[in-house]
C-alpha cells in the first residue's frame, strides 16, 4: 500500500495550481496574439503577391514536412511498444503513466485532425494577398467561408511536435526534471515545425499557437483523469488493507 505522502507532489513537481496558472497565462498570450492582428503582417515576411518562395522547396517539403511527420509516427509507435517493454528512464515510470503518455499524444493528434476537418479557415497561400483566390477571414468567424480551400486551422503539422507535450504530464510525477526537458523539447519541435509551415505559406502564427495550447490542454485533461483514477485505486487498496 502506498502512503499518503507518496500521493503528494514531489518537491520539484508542479502543483495543480501552478499548472492551472500556466494554462491560463498561455491562453491569455494566445488570445493577445489573435487580438493583435499580426498574423497577416508576419505572413508577409515570407510571402508576397507572387506567393511563397519556399512553398515547394525540397527541404521544406521532404524533410521539414513529410520527414518530420513520419518521424513523429515512428516515435509514437516506439512509445506505444514501451508501454509493455519500457526502456531507459521509462522503466521508472508506472504503467498507467506510460499509457497516459501515448494516449495523450494520440488524443492531441485526433483533436487537431477533427478541428481541421470542420474548419472553414484557409491557408495563407490560398489568400489573394499571396496569389490565391480567397480573402482573409479570422478563424473566430465560425462558419464563414473565405473563398479558399479551408481546413487549415489549427496547424496539424505543428501537432507532430506539440502532441508530445503529453509526456510532460505523464513524467512529472516520477521524473520531474526529465519532464521539464521533455516539455522544452516538445515545445521546440512544435514551434520549429509550425514555423517551417508558416515559411511555406501553409499556416499563420495563430494556427501554431492554438495548436500548442490545445495539445497542452489535451495532455492536462489526460493527466487529471489518470491521477483521479490512481487516487481512487489507492483509496481502494487502503480500504482493503484495513479490512
Amino acid at each position: 500500500m502506498r502512503s499518503s505522502a507518496a500521493l503528494a507532489p514531489t518537491t520539484h513537481e508542479a502543483t495543480p495550481l501552478k499548472v492551472l496558472s500556466w494554462t491560463l497565462v498561455s491562453l491569455a498570450c494566445v488570445l493577445a496574439w489573435d487580438l493583435s492582428g499580426l498574423d497577416m503582417p508576419m505572413a508577409h515576411w515570407f510571402g508576397n503577391s507572387q506567393g511563397f518562395a519556399l512553398k515547394n522547396d525540397w527541404f521544406m517539403v521532404n524533410i521539414a514536412h513529410e520527414g518530420a511527420r513520419k518521424l513523429a509516427w515512428v516515435i509514437v509507435l516506439g512509445l506505444s511498444l514501451m508501454i509493455w517493454w519500457p526502456q531507459g528512464l521509462l522503466r521508472k515510470v508506472p504503467y498507467s503513466r506510460r499509457v497516459q503518455l501515448v494516449v495523450g499524444a494520440l488524443l492531441s493528434l485526433i483533436v487537431m485532425a477533427l478541428m481541421k476537418r470542420v474548419s472553414a479557415t484557409s491557408c495563407p497561400w490560398d489568400i489573394s494577398d499571396f496569389g490565391g483566390v480567397g480573402h482573409y477571414v479570422s478563424h473566430w468567424a465560425w462558419g464563414v467561408t473565405d473563398g479558399g480551400g479551408g481546413h487549415c486551422f489549427p496547424a496539424g503539422h505543428a501537432s507532430a511536435g506539440f502532441a508530445f507535450i503529453s509526456g510532460y504530464f505523464a513524467l512529472r510525477h516520477s521524473l520531474p526534471r526529465t519532464a521539464r526537458v521533455w516539455l522544452a523539447t516538445a515545445l521546440l519541435a512544435g514551434f520549429a515545425l509550425g514555423l517551417a509551415q508558416q515559411m511555406r505559406g501553409a499556416h499563420f502564427m495563430s494556427h501554431t499557437l492554438w495548436t500548442g495550447w490545445l495539445c497542452w490542454a489535451c495532455g492536462w485533461i489526460c493527466d487529471l483523469v489518470v491521477t483521479r483514477q490512481q487516487a481512487q485505486r489507492d483509496l481502494g487498496d487502503a480500504a482493503l488493507a484495513q479490512d
